[in-house]
C-alpha cells in the first residue's frame, strides 16, 4: 500500500471522467492500494471545491469519495513549511505530504516545487507498482 496525499484537482477530474488516471487512483482508495493521508483543512478544501456549482457533482457523489477517504485514509498532523508558495492553498498539500511521507499527486506539477515525492496522475500510476484496473 502506498501512502498518498490527493491534490484537490485530482478528486475534481476522478469525479468529472470516470476513465481517466484520478479516477484509476481514486478506485484504488477501497481497494487498499493506496492509503490517502489528510488532515481537516484538506478535507474541509475537497468539499468546498467539489461542491461548487459550476462543477455540478451530486452531493452523493461527493459525499462517496469524501466518504472513502476518512475510511480508508489516514489522518496526518501538519505544520507549515518555510517553502514559498505563489498560491498558499497549495501549502497545506506539500506540507502533508512531506510531513506524511507520503506522495503527492497533482494535476498542477507547476505550481509545487520540484521534489521527487510530487507526481502528476500518469507519473505516479507508472512509477508505482500497482494493477491498475480498478
Amino acid at each position: 500500500m502506498v501512502h498518498v496525499v490527493l491534490d484537490t484537482n485530482i478528486l475534481v477530474s476522478a469525479l468529472w471522467s470516470k476513465d481517466g488516471n484520478p479516477a484509476k487512483i481514486a478506485h484504488f482508495i477501497p481497494d487498499g492500494k493506496i492509503v490517502p493521508c489528510f488532515c481537516g483543512e484538506i478535507l474541509n478544501e475537497y468539499n468546498a471545491v467539489l461542491s461548487r456549482p459550476k462543477f455540478g457533482f451530486l452531493q452523493g457523489q461527493i459525499n462517496a469519495l469524501l466518504d472513502n477517504i476518512k475510511k480508508y485514509g489516514k489522518p496526518c498532523n501538519v505544520s507549515k513549511s518555510a517553502m514559498p508558495f505563489t498560491d498558499e492553498s497549495d501549502r497545506i498539500f506539500y506540507d502533508a505530504a512531506r510531513e506524511s511521507k507520503s506522495i503527492l499527486v497533482t494535476g498542477n506539477i507547476k505550481h509545487f516545487p520540484t521534489e521527487p515525492f510530487i507526481m502528476t496522475p500518469a507519473e505516479f500510476l507508472s512509477k508505482i507498482n500497482l494493477n491498475t484496473s480498478p
